[in-house]
């Protein structure tokens, strides 16, 4: 099978998001062959290179979903083609606006609720990617003043969102700039027969601008189109406030106007997918909210490397009795705030108690100063203290990184922690709750995003924000050594039966094949005077191996593609010699 793999910010660059458990599939289905097509978002992204890529890596594909597109408008110069576009966009901004239905755009309003507005929508974008494919490209045209036209007057047309009518040119500056820069992929050339539209299956590691590229293969080739959202892309959209990395907040119209874009984009590829795989019930109620159907979505769980963890988890010393440890990607969705006062809590209840943080920096200044903020915080609310006053007094709390002496890997940090935190007040799939349970280790969690569905019982769950609650239950874990045990080999049982590699690589792996058995890609080939070649996808040539003798299924590759090098087979199998169907075989081929 040839499955092209559709990421963006992730694999197969080395700083990518989903770039583990991408790896870890195409390595682990080493039977099928991958085609990536990959979009960037950064140059530093692209500066650092690509992982090590397995041999079932055909190709890859690379686009950049940042900078200024290269390129003036083809559309320059070009009348019917003008119009052409302005019509196309005028009803993709509808969509956006809500311009039909009559309604004030409420912050109730599900996204893709309106069938209207979603075929709009739909006919817009799907214009807008036929007209590149003609033209040669949208360069420049989709941040043209006709362009921001066609915005203004959808947010003035009659029924436009209340907060979409507030929209001024400012405002529609940066929602045209948002927009040019996740519709690229309607200019690439990735659509034809030798690209996405040679292959038997799209997986899109994520929604958004990774899931475009697989909705105009199944647009233009039929290809069938399966989604997996770990975290939904409509969701950190949301929480982000639509602004990207470094840059300014946008205005309230501006944020109304991406927020409707991108939900339309969700439901629109909700309403193209085959399949669409959660990670967890938490992304799957987002994505029933946004308009996909119950009878596509099959949950799949992230599988991480049990083996890497192994060792920790089969000791039978439970760690530092004392010792809390938070683990993860310093950020203030992490909430480490709430957690340092909770630890002083703890601190009056248990003196002796210690408190390592370990993780790393997420992206942006605002991180950097977050941290500065907590390492400040915790110099104010822990001074250094000494046993006596010949000792050097140290403080109870640290701040660590993986591959320092006291955390040179992320085991070796899982082992010297009694007790795992997560203090998130928001969060998707919590993966250091996975490898805190691994590791065999009792764990206290917030409430938030899918912690119950993962922790499932094995360990305390606490309100978010709520430091007296999170302190109370780090008391009694660590005052109970005999629970703390049985909480973590719980854990470790339970993280062994749910999210490991092989449940992952399996899953998909069943998936894959039932689509394509289902939805094959009906393919018609001409011959030099463009009529059609009957028999030129025969049945036979989805059996794998090399059997056929004397034509072109000699050495043949599923799904009628190009033969692999090699000798072509020199004898049938039984069962056409006894039938006599040895010659003919080889006659039907060629």
């Amino acid at each position: 099978m040839r499955i092209g793999l559709l990421t963006e910010s992730g694999y197969p660059y080395v700083g990518g998001e989903a770039r583990l458990w991408c790896d870890r599939l195409v390595r682990g289905l080493g039977r099928h062959e991958f085609d990536v097509y990959a979009l960037s978002r950064s140059a530093r992204q692209e500066a650092l290179g690509w992982v090590d890529l397995p041999p079932q890596v055909r190709r890859v594909r690379s686009a950049a979903l940042w900078g200024e597109a290269s390129g003036r408008s083809v559309l320059w110069g070009r009348r019917r083609a003008g119009r052409r576009f302005a019509e196309c966009f005028t009803e993709l901004a509808a969509g956006m606006a809500g311009a039909s239905d009559g309604t004030t755009g409420t912050s109730d309003e599900v996204p893709g609720a309106s069938d209207e507005l979603a075929d709009r929508f739909g006919s817009g974008l799907y214009g807008l990617a036929e007209l590149a494919r003609d033209t040669g490209g949208l360069a420049g045209a989709l941040r043209s003043e006709g362009a921001v036209r066609a915005l203004e007057s959808a947010c003035r047309a009659p029924g436009a969102h209340r907060a979409a009518r507030a929209a001024r040119v400012p405002d529609l500056l940066t929602v045209a700039a948002d927009l040019e820069r996740t519709l690229r992929p309607l200019s690439l050339d990735w659509y034809d027969d030798d690209t996405l539209g040679a292959v038997d299956l799209c997986h899109a590691t994520a929604g958004g601008a990774a899931a475009l590229p697989g909705l105009l293969a199944r647009h233009f080739a039929g290809v069938p189109l399966l989604v997996t959202e770990y975290g939904v892309r409509l969701r950190a959209h949301y929480l982000a406030g639509a602004g990207a990395a470094g840059e300014s907040t946008p205005s309230t119209p501006a944020r109304a106007l991406l927020a409707s874009f991108h939900g339309r984009l969700a439901a629109e590829t909700y309403r193209e997918a085959t399949v669409i795989t959660p990670g967890n019930a938490h992304a799957r109620r987002w994505q029933e909210r946004c308009g996909a159907d119950r009878a596509k979505l099959r949950t799949v769980y992230p599988g991480l490397e049990a083996d890497r963890f192994a060792e920790v988890g089969e000791r039978e010393e439970p760690g530092e009795p004392h010792t809390l440890l938070w683990v993860g990607r310093v950020e203030p969705a992490k909430d480490l705030i709430s957690l340092l006062h909770a630890f002083a809590e703890v601190r009056k209840e248990e003196p002796g108690a210690r408190l390592r943080i370990v993780g790393a920096l997420a992206d942006g200044d605002r991180a950097a100063a977050y941290l500065a903020h907590c390492r400040a915080l915790a110099a104010q609310l822990f001074p250094d203290e000494a046993e006596d006053a010949h000792a050097v007094g140290a403080n109870p709390v640290s701040f660590e990184e993986i591959g320092s002496p006291e955390a040179p890997d992320l085991a070796d940090a899982y082992a010297g922690g009694g007790v795992v935190v997560l203090s998130s007040v928001v969060e998707g799939f919590p993966i250091s709750l996975i490898e805190a349970m691994l590791c065999g280790r009792a764990t206290v969690s917030t409430d938030v995003g899918a912690v119950v569905e993962v922790i499932g019982g094995t360990g305390l769950v606490v309100p978010p924000r709520n430091p007296r609650a999170l302190a109370q239950a780090c008391v009694q874990l660590l005052r109970d050594p005999e629970r703390r045990a049985r909480l973590g080999a719980a854990a470790r049982a339970r993280a062994l039966e749910l999210f490991t590699v092989e449940q992952n690589i399996a899953a998909f792996h069943g998936i894959y094949l039932e689509i394509v058995s289902h939805c094959p890609v009906r393919r018609e080939t001409v011959n030099e005077a463009g009529e059609p070649v009957p028999f030129a996808h025969p049945a036979e040539a989805s059996v794998p191996g090399r059997w056929a003798v004397g034509g072109r299924l000699a050495g043949a590759a599923p799904l009628g593609r190009p033969a692999p090098l090699g000798p072509a087979a020199t004898t049938a199998p039984s069962w056409a010699t006894r039938y006599g169907l040895r010659g003919h075989l080889g006659e039907v081929a060629s």
